[in-house]
């Protein structure tokens, strides 16, 4: 549970961290970097703590490498590389308070409703519960930071959508692999290997200039190691004793953090329509808390951080 919400702490600085960077910067430029910088820092940092759990498991209890989970890992990194486009062409299109309500409230109920598909079993009537609290708070912050906006397009939902569903597909995937033996790191490190190829892809079709100046450096380094090696690295620690939908429900602590630094940071001011918002996403957020103490059910393999 605490590694999924310090995930969710870290995802939810990137707002600030953008706002905070240099001019000439795109949603797109910044979104590739922090992909290739991230994807390559996380395969790194986990497939390195992959060998060293690797050294005290029995080579009898580990699973055999095949065609499977190979593309259940690949898929991952596929999802974690497009979630940024399919997100920027909802703010693009809706305006990022809107397109953020849309990506992160449908997010937990497509991976419970996944997991439900995959797996033949309902949440429990506590996620439920937290769920329709938690999002009913986005939407509130949402509805709260966009007031005078116009009508939503159909475009920018659908990759709004889109971007939730490519979440839920992560939680979903990765949980399958955990429970059929594979050690958390290995898992993570291959989306963030794959992840970072497909978005270096794109590299000579942007312009980067923004990353000579030192405040750019230090956006891009902190938007990659930070809210992508570190966060993801804590959120599958986090995921191997929960389901996914609760691991995806947690993850609604981004929007509460990032409305705390927009406050603090930035100077904004938040209307009483999102203070409402936040009050009930804690609420929801404390709901799961409380009805997920115990673990799932027992993992192959427990993996110590």
């Amino acid at each position: 549970m605490i590694a999924v919400l310090a995930a969710a702490v870290l995802f939810g600085t990137t707002g600030t961290s953008q706002a905070l960077g240099p001019d000439g910067t795109t949603p797109l430029s910044v979104g590739v970097m922090r992909m290739v910088i991230g994807g390559t820092g996380l395969a790194i940092l986990a497939f390195t703590l992959a060998r060293r759990h690797a050294k005290r498991r029995p080579p009898a209890d580990r699973p055999r490498l095949g065609i499977r989970p190979v593309l259940l890992m690949a898929l991952t990194g596929v999802c974690l590389a497009v979630y940024q486009p399919l997100f920027f062409l909802g703010t693009a299109r809706n305006g990022v308070a809107v397109s953020t309500v849309i990506a992160l409230g449908s997010a937990p109920v497509l991976a419970g409703l996944l997991e439900w598909a995959l797996t033949r079993r309902l949440p429990s009537p506590t996620w439920i519960g937290a769920t329709a609290l938690a999002t009913a708070g986005v939407a509130l912050l949402g509805m709260g930071g966009a007031t005078g906006a116009g009508g939503t397009d159909p475009v920018g939902v659908a990759g709004a959508v889109g971007a939730g569903a490519s979440f839920a597909v992560i939680a979903n995937v990765q949980r399958r692999l955990l429970d059929g033996g594979w050690d958390a790191f290995t898992v993570v490190g291959a989306m963030g290997a794959s992840a970072a190829l497909v978005s270096a892809a794109a590299l000579p079709f942007i312009d980067v200039s923004w990353l000579r100046e030192p405040r750019g450096l230090t956006m891009a380094l902190w938007l990659g190691l930070a809210t992508i090696s570190v966060a993801y690295v804590l959120f599958t620690c986090g995921l191997q004793g929960l389901s996914a939908a609760t691991a995806a429900t947690l993850t609604l602590g981004e929007p509460l953090t990032a409305a705390v630094l927009g406050v603090t940071v930035l100077g904004e001011r938040l209307s009483p329509l999102a203070v409402a918002g936040l009050v009930v996403l804690a609420l929801g957020l404390a709901l799961l808390a409380w009805g997920s103490r115990r673990r799932r059910d027992p993992v192959p393999y427990a993996v110590e951080a």
